[in-house]
């Protein structure tokens, strides 16, 4: 009789310690991880995973911060087109990083209505990476009734990130009569 099992409350309270002592130890383990992750992104593969930016590129943003590019604006039309079509300002100075509006002028001297689709193009071709347009005529067929005339906005940002040797960028524009659409228009 020297065999002794140990009782229900004891097996009951042995197995809460050891469910909590796993509990603890997931825990810290948890918790270790951020520490872990950082020191081999950092260490082992070389990511910098800092909060706020590194000194180096502070210095390179106040830089940018302070640049100025210049916009040029162009617009036309196909030979198909009886539009007039060109911007109202030749030239805009804009800084990167800060969005813009600039305005188009848009008049059908045709007979009867007419809808014309917005073909766009940034030069130099290189610096086209770095234009973003946030909001566009040239995202949607423009319908125009005889005589109708149309101020037209294009709201663009030039990436701050735009190469240092480029200090000008031309937005152009040809428009192109869109035959499908118009000829349902006459068939209306």
């Amino acid at each position: 009789m020297g065999e002794h099992t140990p009782s229900p409350d004891k097996r009951g309270s042995s197995g809460l310690v050891k469910l909590l002592g796993v509990a603890l130890g997931a825990f810290a383990f948890t918790f270790a991880l951020v520490p872990l992750y950082r020191i081999a992104c950092e260490k082992v593969f070389g990511v910098r995973l800092e909060q706020g930016p590194a000194e180096a590129s502070a210095k390179a943003h106040d830089a940018k911060a302070d640049r100025w590019v210049t916009v040029q604006f162009d617009g036309g039309v196909n030979s198909k087109l009886p539009w007039a079509f060109n911007p109202e300002q030749a030239t805009m100075r804009v800084r990167p990083g800060v969005q813009y509006e600039a305005l188009y002028f848009a008049r059908n001297d045709g007979d009867r209505a007419i809808v014309g689709n917005a073909v766009p193009s940034v030069a130099p071709a290189r610096a086209s990476a770095y234009f973003s347009k946030t909001e566009c005529f040239c995202f949607t067929a423009q319908e125009l009734q005889p005589g109708e005339s149309r101020d037209m906005p294009v709201r663009f940002i030039v990436d701050p990130d735009l190469p240092d040797n480029i200090h000008t960028l031309t937005l152009s524009y040809t428009f192109f009569k869109n035959e499908s659409q118009t000829d349902a228009l006459g068939a209306s």
